[in-house]
């Protein structure tokens, strides 16, 4: 067995750049070589012996002939230094993609470039194409046998390998017919490195790479020696940038403590607290060199603003609920405190949509000309007196038309939100609304005042598309009868839940599920803007938006007094952009306070269409009903366009 440990280059593989479709060869198509001239010698080049994209371009890349091909040399000279520079880059590139008996030569009007004894030759055969015509250089590779990764063995300073309960197996657990390349070993450094980082220790580093391969097996072994480096604490978090937010309001965003352990998980949390701040524009937090004098890591928080004025206008239509048109304006640093203050306009036309239920309407008398709208106005305050307290107040008038109700109504509302976390937070304030609704059940006028209160948990890894993590809200809010009419409670929970099968998050499995409640009233005592309804795209995909449950005169929906209904998701991605969700939906709304199980749950599937872009995924899902009813307006299958994922 011949065994080669020395001299093996390892050499990063460059990506393959992108390549769009040239129509026509209108856009980025080949140039046309410099034409033959007496002062230089243009040249063409082939390469040959690869049908490996990746390795071709990677060749390309590499090459002083094919990147200064539109650059000739003024004479054969130059043009063989060009040619003698590529053959050791060659050859790099073949070993960096596991081709270490590789071998690669250039010939010059197939003359070959070699040696000092054929330098003239390659020379004059290169000048007779003077002013003739294009020097043809052909540089022809032999990549030979496809080298394999065998093992890796990680091992300390002094020699000994790190435990299991340290280092665990699948680190360094390599699959079989695994490429050699140079980008998988350095892949697998980074990943080790990663790992200590991630048990505390900011400083991990390898110290040494040891490949060797092995020519008769067509295999590489590497030895990776790592210095740990020592177990770190996080240390005080210095902020700059910033000047027009109080210090005190960032501060309050900073849930780390001195002490706490140092993990990358860690840091990148801090990154991303901060940017919940609405001013804050973009946040980048640096890690120190050395460790203070407890052992601690010193971090530094960089933070620029955002603009504090915002204005947005957008336009939409649905099938269901028409067209409509949304206005904005906020500022997100009122008094330099990190204050936002934001007004909201929302206007919609209900009849130009598809509205099956408007002769069941009118002949119920639910008088509407089909143009709804909301206008709201939002505060909010951070970090009140420095600390993790936040105010929140909002004012609203509504004209809320449905496909089965109308309400008209308004409402003010204060709280007092604790943020425990960047992930847990607790709230409790003041709601009171006053307003008519009306529906087949009749015309119900209520003022209500009550004390609402919610938890809220997100440990996920992204608000549009993520692939790790819990969501969970719950909240109660009491109306007593004393002060309101009528006299309800209302509760509400929804969590939802993601599991990645791989590293990658290619494969991802997701689920939700819902729960609601009001109870204290009857049904018919009940505004219709606080019951429950299912169905539609962010419910029970396939069936008409908020029709789903107790049905009342004359076929109209009436909503219920609880809710339940859960969803699964397989979210696969097959390219980087391009990704496919089968799912499955249930749930409906009931007359009970409770969920009542004997009642029909409606049920569908559908498969989804996913393109993800920088800021999210846009969605495409295609549902197929189940469990059809007459009256119901249920069609064989519903399309749901949007932007991120469904829950």
């Amino acid at each position: 067995m011949l065994v080669a440990a020395t001299s093996v280059t390892l050499v990063a593989a460059q990506p393959e750049t992108a390549r769009a479709f040239d129509l026509f060869g209108l856009f980025g198509s080949e140039p046309e070589p410099p034409a033959p001239s007496p002062t230089a010698l243009p040249y063409a080049v082939r390469i040959t012996g690869t049908d490996d994209s990746d390795v071709l371009q990677a060749l390309k890349d590499i090459s002083t002939l094919y990147r200064l091909r539109q650059d000739p040399p003024p004479d054969g000279e130059g043009l063989l230094r060009r040619a003698e520079t590529d053959l050791p880059k060659l050859t790099d590139v073949l070993s960096g993609y596991g081709y270490y008996q590789g071998t690669a030569a250039i010939r010059i009007d197939s003359v070959p470039v070699a040696g000092q004894a054929a330098a003239a030759s390659a020379v004059g055969a290169a000048e007779r194409w003077r002013n003739r015509g294009l020097v043809p250089v052909r540089i022809a590779v032999d990549l030979g046998p496809l080298y394999t990764l065998r093992r890796i063995t990680v091992r300390d300073v002094a020699g000994r390998p790190f435990p299991d309960d340290v280092l665990p197996p699948r680190i360094t657990r390599v699959d079989e017919d695994v490429p050699a390349r140079s980008a998988t070993v350095l892949a697998r450094e980074a990943r080790i490195v990663d790992e200590f980082r991630a048990q505390g220790h900011p400083f991990a580093k390898v110290v040494a790479r040891d490949p060797v391969v092995d020519d008769a097996a067509h295999v590489m072994d590497v030895t990776f020696t790592v210095d740990p480096g020592p177990v770190a604490g996080l240390g005080p978090v210095a902020v700059s940038g910033a000047p027009g937010i109080d210090p005190a309001t960032i501060r309050s965003f900073i849930y780390a403590e001195p002490g706490d352990p140092y993990s990358p998980q860690a840091v990148a949390a801090i990154r991303k607290s901060l940017t919940r701040i609405e001013a804050i524009g973009a946040a980048r937090v640096r890690e120190g060199t050395a460790l203070d004098a407890d052992g601690n890591l010193p971090l530094f928080a960089e933070l620029t603003e955002r603009e504090r004025n915002l204005v947005g206008v957008s336009a939409r239509y649905s099938t269901v609920d028409g067209p409509g048109v949304r206005a904005y304006y906020a500022n997100r640093n009122l008094f330099g405190g990190g204050e936002t203050f934001r007004l909201d306009a929302d206007i919609y036309y209900l009849g130009l949509g598809n509205d099956p239920f408007a002769t069941q309407r009118k002949i119920a008398r639910i008088g509407t000309n089909g143009l709804g709208g909301r206008l709201s106005a939002t505060y909010v305050q951070p970090a009140l007196g420095g600390t993790r307290n936040d105010f929140l107040a909002n004012v609203f008038i509504t004209r809320e038309v449905q496909q089965s109700y109308l309400v008209d109504g308004g409402g003010v509302s204060a709280a007092i939100r604790h943020r425990f976390s960047d992930t847990f937070s607790a709230q409790i304030g003041l709601d009171a609304q006053a307003g008519r609704s009306k529906d087949a059940l009749g015309t119900v006028n209520y003022r209500l005042i009550g004390v609402p209160a919610s938890v809220t948990y997100d440990s996920t890894d992204s608000l549009l598309d993520p692939t790790k993590g819990f969501r969970a809200i719950a909240s109660l809010a009491a109306y007593p009868g004393a002060i309101s009419s009528p006299g309800i409670v209302v509760a509400k929970a929804q969590g939802s839940t993601y599991y990645s099968l791989d590293d990658e998050s290619r494969y991802i499995l997701a689920g939700r599920i819902g729960f609601g409640s009001v109870s204290g009233a009857p049904l018919g005592d009940i505004p219709d803007n606080f019951r429950f309804f299912a169905g539609g795209g962010g419910s029970v995909r396939g069936y008409p938006y908020r029709t789903l449950g107790p049905i009342g005169p004359f076929n109209l929906p009436i909503g219920g007094r609880s809710l339940l209904e859960a969803s699964v998701e397989a979210r696969i991605k097959i390219t980087d952009t391009i990704g496919v969700v089968p799912f499955f939906d249930a749930g409906t709304a009931f007359a009970s306070s409770l969920p009542d199980f004997d009642e029909k749950i409606r049920k569908s599937v559908g498969i989804g269409l996913r393109y993800y872009t920088g800021i999210g995924p846009i969605r495409a899902d295609l549902a197929f009903p189940l469990d059809p009813y007459k009256g119901g307006h249920v069609r064989p299958a519903v399309l749901y366009l949007s932007l991120g994922q469904a829950f």
